[in-house]
């Protein structure tokens, strides 16, 4: 049914102002604005069961602001001034949230590292390629999971000339500029899985600034699906991590991997809980198509990471994430 504007002219039901009031959909948008910034400020308290929606909604997180442009956009078409001041609080959890990660990162200091992480497929149709553009980066170590045979030797050999020491375990390899000692393999795999599954290593790194434990790792894949996110495997291993860095001496450690979920996960909360997150930068990393999310990290203790940003794609489903890291001349 519709009703005369002040023109004359048919104005629908759903527009209808109440007296002193917003029209409909301002209200509409107010309430989405006040359930957007609940979320952003209260996404711990999302139960993870059923489905691990909080696990879901803590993945994207950071898209909640982009909504609240959107719902900002509206309510001006709209003129629904309420809409627009509601809409004022979602922005500002968003940005106290999120806005320290986009601003600039400070000129590089005189003790950092440079790390690339990428998971380079194994079904990478030019690995030569990506060993290339990987080298090309100038980074001092670079971490690279799903190694598979005949383009691991590929790898290999693209990145011996610059990277003369490496260490590969399973599926997961680091290549450094600098001495490596004391590698290993390490057990972070799912109770159930049987068959042959080694995707973590760690090893000892002789820099220039001292000697620092670095891990490189892949946590089991994640799924979404109607019944929400499959990742009870990802968080199993996680934890393993977890107690596993729990008992590492080093004073200065360095992980770099694929660990199917952001720093915002609370599944990855063993590992976030005992290592750094990148200060600055988004570098969102999958799929590399149109990225959503970052799903490689380089985390660190006894070592900040100043900044993080994403490098041009290559032949893989993820983006490669080049990390400065800086270590604390006391460690």
């Amino acid at each position: 049914m519709a009703v005369a504007g002040r023109t004359g002219k048919p104005r629908a039901r759903w527009l209808r102002r109440r007296p002193g009031g917003e029209p409909r959909p301002g209200r509409l948008l107010a309430a989405l604005g006040v359930a957007t910034a609940a979320l952003l400020a209260l996404h711990r308290h999302v139960p993870n069961t059923p489905g691990r929606l909080g696990s879901l909604l803590e993945t994207f997180l950071f898209w909640l602001g982009p909504l609240t442009a959107l719902l900002l956009l509206g309510a001006a078409v709209r003129r629904a001034r309420t809409a627009l001041v509601v809409l004022l609080l979602p922005a500002v959890v968003w940005a106290a949230v999120f806005g320290p990660r986009l601003l600039p990162a400070g000129p590089p200091g005189p003790r950092e590292l440079t790390v690339v992480q990428h998971n380079v497929a194994d079904d990478n149709a030019d690995p030569a390629a990506t060993a290339r553009a990987l080298a090309d980066s100038g980074a001092d170590l670079i971490a690279l999971q799903e190694l598979v045979d005949p383009p691991l030797a590929v790898y290999r050999r693209e990145l011996a000339p610059r990277y003369p020491y490496h260490s590969v375990r399973g599926t997961v390899g680091l290549w450094s500029r600098h001495p490596l000692g004391a590698a290993r393999a390490l057990d972070i795999g799912p109770r159930d899985i049987t068959e042959p599954w080694q995707r973590a290593l760690r090893a000892e790194v002789r820099t220039p600034y001292g000697e620092v434990a670095a891990y490189v790792v892949h946590l089991p894949s994640v799924r979404l699906g109607v019944a929400g996110l499959a990742s009870a495997r990802r968080d199993e291993s996680a934890a393993r991590l977890g107690r596993i860095l729990a008992t590492e001496r080093s004073a200065r450690v360095l992980l770099a991997g694929d660990l199917n979920g952001t720093v915002d996960d609370r599944g990855l909360a063993p590992l976030t809980s005992r290592l750094d997150a990148p200060e600055r930068g988004l570098a969102l990393s999958y799929p590399a198509a149109l990225p959503a999310a970052r799903i490689d990290q380089v985390l660190a203790r006894g070592a900040r990471v100043p900044a993080i940003r994403a490098l041009p794609a290559t032949g893989s489903d993820h983006l490669p994430v080049l990390a400065r890291v800086a270590l604390d001349a006391d460690a």
